[in-house]
């Protein structure tokens, strides 16, 4: 016999008949009995309208209700009913239960794990950092290495341009006029001649001064004394 979708359908349709045949009539009915036990655990305002069943191992029901708290979407009420040695319905376990769809919170990791994968990370990250500063620090030495190619390039080019005529007989180079181990004898001299004349200026102004002095005195002593003249 070959299976087609149409007889899957009608095989899945004498299930869902031959589940109810099993399930107590009373069980499915104990909407009231399912609310009262939800009530003792959450508020009434967060029940909504009954929302199906389920038929579990051992004839037990679990009747589902909507649930209206915020945060908890698809989520909802479940109560468990069942009927034992023949006496009324009981409730066996109310819950809230995610249904399809619902958000549920990640999977939980032990600590243990959580604080391996943290110091791992934290490994790998001391280790990253670790190569940039070495690479930062090989930047530095290649720039320096590069400064004193340079300079070297420089002091080259400097001997590449002395000839003959900048040396002595004797190999010690010539000093040109002006050029005293990169001072200017000229500007020198014109700074001391300076100093000088300004020297003698003060000198010659400090005489003045003395004489000017003198007079003055000598001024004062004709006129307090009326005799002497």
């Amino acid at each position: 016999m070959t299976s087609t979708p149409e007889n899957d359908e009608q095989a899945a349709d004498d299930a869902v008949q031959t589940v109810d045949a099993v399930a107590d009539a009373r069980l499915i009915d104990a909407h009231d009995l399912a609310l009262a036990a939800l009530y003792e655990i959450t508020p009434a305002a967060t029940v909504g309208a009954p929302a199906g069943y389920t038929l579990e191992e051992g004839g037990v029901v679990s009747l589902r209700f909507a649930n209206t708290m915020p945060g908890y979407p698809n989520w909802l009420w479940t109560v468990s009913v069942a009927v034992v040695d023949g006496a009324e319905p009981t409730v066996l376990e109310a819950e809230l239960l995610p249904g399809e769809g619902a958000l549920l919170a990640p999977e939980w990791v032990p600590w243990a794990e959580r604080l391996a994968e943290y110091q791992a990370a934290q490994a790998a990250l001391a280790a990253e950092q670790g190569d940039a500063e070495a690479s930062d620090e090989g930047d530095e030495d290649a720039d320096e290495a590069d400064d004193e190619d340079d300079l070297d390039d420089d002091i080259d080019d400097d001997i590449d341009d002395l000839d003959a005529a900048d040396f002595d007989e004797d190999g010690s180079p010539i000093l040109h006029a002006g050029d005293v181990d990169g001072v200017d004898i000229d500007e020198l001299d014109e700074d001391a001649e300076d100093d000088e004349n300004a020297d003698e200026d003060d000198e010659a102004d400090a005489g003045d001064a003395a004489a000017e002095e003198d007079d003055d005195e000598i001024d004062d002593a004709d006129e307090s004394d009326p005799t002497e003249r």
